[in-house]
């Protein structure tokens, strides 16, 4: 059955487009736009601009460097921007048809008739549950790699035209954003979301009212409201407690992501999943499938359930839990026991009134015993990943080594004769989002020389290896010296400061007029500064370092960035390490950290580098996608066999660190970080620098080229997050 874009989202919204306009304009900022660039104001409120060819240029052009100021968010611009210069622009005819070429096809984007994918229909989407979502950064609800994968699901899910809704938190402070002090340690600071104009709407039922849910927790009654955030096709749904009727402590239940004590995870994570449900029956919203990305809303099985022994008394728990299991899908990102969440006993007692508990025919000890992977053991605290295991019917892992690290992890949920392998939890590997990540001067070059539905292409391997291969090595290698140019000019100006202290360190200069050289070899590292990511593995051998750093014919240069949890004081101090390096050396001048790292500096980064270093301890990387970006612009993987590096890595497309065997797995941890020291250092000296600065009599590294198309021709199609969502929708979502 065919059904228009308009429908489903007219059923998923549930909410009359009429009040909403009339409540953005009491809500928000009222400017007049001139009528030739009226549509600015629709497209500012769907985040379809951030990644369609020419979106965030339109909203660039009107006035660049209010564009940076505003941190790249429309709403903000709109509101900042001076009547002059819209006029100005208005009187442009070269940028008012750019503007309507980009509102004709953003139109027939939104209104192109779909196809449901099996049960998945426009009446039943699936329903994508997640924690934490990197759309834009704009809307500054992610921290990392869960939320930017998410981010990039939904996006894949728009293009692809899969009829889906999402459901998060709205936290009102967001992430914590990151300043380096004068000595080099991190202090953090929370940025109220509210002084920035949001894309997102109120969501509203027919009377004009804010839709709102209700959750009974810590003895009293806790009430959130909605907001939309639309991204292209797909409606992002956002609970926020923050509201006059719950109790100071309860507003701020989404006040911080990730942030608070075990308390504070628990009443978020009850929100999320037994709140997005509410919401979703609300909406009039009845999904096919109701997917768990990470355990974080693991809860919402439990709503699911006493929905189910409401409407027939005369059920079970057990038969209502078949019931659940056979709508939920369940994702893990973890690959340790202690990064998944657990509660005591008594956090989950409080959470849960009796009348909850009543409506599930449970007993307390029941529901306890439903998170822990021994439901015996009452010492086990209650964890969401059992619970998720326990009641969906699929999971899986978000790597081939991560499929396999989480059957040996979660064995001991299942029967003792049951064999690892036998493990009911299979894997499909992260991909990300080709039009987000694939700078625009790689996509002029696929334009140029592939065509204008060069997208289409990415979905066959055969086909797309053919095309890459027959790209002019000289044009490879000038869009990817743009960017690395591009890349330079961003690091000058974040690293310049007037005060830089008394102390040097890497993340800030007096003068960056010289600083980095577009002919020099340079490595990306940026990631969670966390123990296991290894960020003190390149500080292993100082000497060979600064070598590499100081070698006057073919020297290395280094960019870095990546933030410390607030509360984890060891990371901090080897970040403060990092950036105090002080020799007399080259370092100051080929070294520098980039400081507050988001998608913005994410994308100049993944875009512009040479190289992309990634040293996890094996195997702890769950599957890591940054690497996968970089790949998609022509620069080069350097890794621990590890993650998603296992099933992309075949010798020409990238460069590999320390060995794969289970036995290295195993080593003491120094021994096992000396051999992989060992291992960088030696691919450095040997390999990479070498395969860099070799180059043809016309100036150009025909080997290194050759590497880069490899990495193109394999890795695109492969880890692209289109590829990803289908995979979701043939083998877990049907």
């Amino acid at each position: 059955m065919e059904i228009s874009g308009e429908a489903i989202t007219d059923m998923q919204q549930a909410v009359s487009l009429q009040t909403e306009e009339r409540y953005k304009e009491d809500f928000y900022f009222s400017k007049t736009i001139p009528q030739n660039l009226r549509f600015l104001e629709d497209l500012s409120w769907n985040f379809y601009w951030s990644w369609n060819k020419g979106g965030s240029e339109l909203f660039r052009d009107l006035d660049s460097q209010l564009w940076e100021k505003c941190e790249q968010n429309p709403r903000r611009m709109l509101k900042e921007i001076s009547e002059l210069r819209l006029w100005q622009k208005a009187n442009e005819s070269e940028y008012v048809a750019r503007l309507d070429q980009f509102e004709a096809n953003f139109n027939k984007y939104i209104r192109k008739k779909i196809e449901g994918f099996g049960t998945i229909t426009a009446e039943k989407p699936a329903a994508y549950f997640c924690a934490e979502y990197g759309v834009h950064n704009s809307l500054p609800i992610y921290s990392g790699g869960l939320g930017i994968l998410a981010g990039d699901h939904l996006k894949s899910a728009s293009d692809m035209n899969v009829p889906l809704v999402a459901v998060g938190l709205m936290y009102r402070f967001g992430y914590f954003r990151q300043k380096i002090r004068h000595d080099g340690y991190q202090q953090e600071k929370y940025v109220d979301s509210f002084d920035n104009e949001l894309a997102l709407t109120p969501v509203l039922d027919e009377n004009g009212e804010r839709v709102k849910i209700m959750i009974h927790m810590r003895r009293r009654e806790v009430y959130a409201q909605a907001w939309l955030a639309r991204i292209g096709r797909i409606s992002l749904y956002l609970l926020d407690t923050n509201i006059d009727q719950n109790d100071e402590i309860d507003r701020f239940i989404t006040g911080h992501l990730y942030g608070g004590d075990s308390e504070t995870r628990v009443v978020q994570e009850k929100i999320l999943g037994i709140g997005g449900v509410r919401l979703l029956r609300k909406l009039n919203i009845d999904p096919s499938v109701y997917h768990l990305n990470e355990g974080h809303s693991a809860f919402l099985t439990l709503e699911l359930a006493r929905e189910t022994l409401e409407s027939d008394k005369s059920l079970s728990f057990a038969e209502a839990a078949s019931h659940v299991r056979e709508k939920c899908v369940f994702t893990t990102h973890t690959p340790v026991a202690a990064g998944n969440d657990s509660f005591s006993p008594k956090l989950i007692e409080d959470c849960f009134d009796e009348k909850f508990l009543s409506a599930l025919k449970l007993e307390k000890e029941e529901l306890f015993a439903l998170g822990r992977s021994k439901p015996q053991d009452t010492e086990e605290w209650f964890g969401m990943t059992p619970l998720a295991i326990r009641l969906t019917r699929s999971a899986n892992g978000v790597s081939k080594k991560h499929g396999e690290v989480s059957r040996n992890l979660w064995l001991k949920m299942f029967e003792k004769d049951i064999k690892a392998e036998e493990v009911p939890i299979t894997h499909i590997t992260n991909g990300v989002h080709p039009l987000t990540w694939i700078a625009p001067a790689f996509k002029t070059l696929y334009e140029k020389h592939i065509g204008s539905r060069w997208t289409e292409l990415l979905r066959d391997q055969g086909a797309w290896s053919k095309a890459i291969e027959r790209l002019p090595d000289s044009e490879v290698w000038e869009s990817h010296q743009l960017l690395k140019q591009l890349l330079i000019s961003f690091i000058r100006e974040r690293t310049f400061a007037k005060n830089t202290g008394k102390q040097d360190t890497i993340n800030e200069r007096e003068n960056t007029a010289r600083l980095f050289d577009k002919d020099v070899l340079t490595i990306g590292f940026a990631r969670r500064v966390a123990a296991y990511k290894r960020w003190n593995l390149l500080m292993a051998d100082l000497v060979r370092l600064l070598k590499l750093v100081d070698d006057a014919d073919r020297p290395v240069q280094f960019v870095f960035a990546g933030k410390a949890h607030p509360q984890d004081k060891k990371a901090k101090r080897i970040l403060q390490n990092l950036v105090s390096i002080n020799h007399e050396s080259n370092w100051q001048k080929r070294a520098v950290f980039i400081e507050d790292y988001d998608q913005e500096v994410a994308r100049y980064l993944v875009q512009g580098v040479d190289v992309w270093m990634n040293v996890p301890r094996r195997p702890l990387e769950a599957s890591g996608t940054s690497g996968q970006k970089v790949a998609m612009n022509g620069g080069l993987n350097f890794s621990v066999l590890d993650g998603w590096w296992i099933e992309g890595f075949n010798g020409e497309n990238g460069f590999s660190i320390g060995e794969l065997s289970a036995s290295e797995e195993k080593l003491d941890e120094a021994i096992h970080d000396a051999n992989d020291a060992e291992s960088l250092y030696s691919v450095l000296e040997n390999e990479i620098v070498p395969a860099y600065y070799e180059t043809n009599e016309n100036g150009l590294p025909i080997g290194w080229i050759k590497k880069m198309k490899n990495s193109l021709a394999t890795l695109t199609p492969q880890f692209s997050s289109d590829r990803m969502v289908q995979d979701y929708i043939d083998q877990i979502y049907l």
